[in-house]
């Protein structure tokens, strides 16, 4: 990043490896906010943008207790 700014940003819908997030946050390097898949998709559920959360219930057969009957 050279220019006219005082941070970056770099989002992905995967995650940042180690040596990312060491570099973004570098000594003597301007900072760089990493925004991963899961925190951009908690920010958008935050923000109510663009996304609907539905609860699911699953229900699964315990095949041993009727077994027992």
């Amino acid at each position: 990043m050279m220019g006219r700014t005082d941070k970056g940003l770099i989002m992905t819908t995967g995650t940042f490896s180690p040596d990312a997030r060491r570099e973004a946050t570098r000594d003597g390097a301007p900072p760089i906010n990493l925004i991963d898949g899961e925190s951009l998709c908690d920010k958008l559920k935050d923000l109510s943008l663009g996304v609907e959360t539905k609860l699911v219930e699953k229900v699964s057969v315990e095949p041993d207790w009727f077994d027992q009957l």
